[in-house]
């Protein structure tokens, strides 16, 4: 039986991941929580739906340039990457399906997808932080 729920629940794009609510220039956003290899590469994808104010967190152990890319993700998405102060150092909107690379230029900690449009829509820019980042 559990065999069964598991290749459902992967059918159907995963199960959700733990969730924390952090905040970005004062407006808060309840993320799942991706800390782990194989929950960072499954990402978002395989899902047609993100609510409005949900996103994504991904946590990294350390610092350094990260890539992202949209294959099996069908959900549009903007993309902000930011340092070990949770310090916004780019962000970045992606195309659903597309093999292309966005790249963090900037080492990154931790990455947060949302909805695209998502962060211009809060006023969250390039420089503004954000607040309770989990420690990895």
């Amino acid at each position: 039986m559990i065999g069964l729920w598991l290749l459902t629940t992967l059918a159907c794009g995963g199960a959700e991941l733990p969730t924390t609510t952090i905040t970005l220039d004062g407006t808060a956003l309840v993320v799942e929580v991706a800390d782990d290899p194989e929950e960072r590469a499954q990402g978002l994808m395989m899902r047609d739906h993100l609510a409005a104010d949900r996103g994504m967190l991904f946590v990294y152990p350390e610092a350094q340039p990260r890539s992202f890319w949209m294959k099996d993700t069908r959900i549009p998405l903007s993309i902000a990457f930011l340092d070990d102060k949770g310090v916004i150092r780019k962000i970045a909107d992606m195309t659903p399906l597309s093999l292309d690379h966005t790249k963090s230029v900037y080492p990154a900690r931790y990455a947060v997808e949302v909805n695209k449009g998502w962060f211009a829509a809060h006023g969250i820019e390039v420089g503004d932080r954000v607040d309770g980042l989990p420690t990895p």
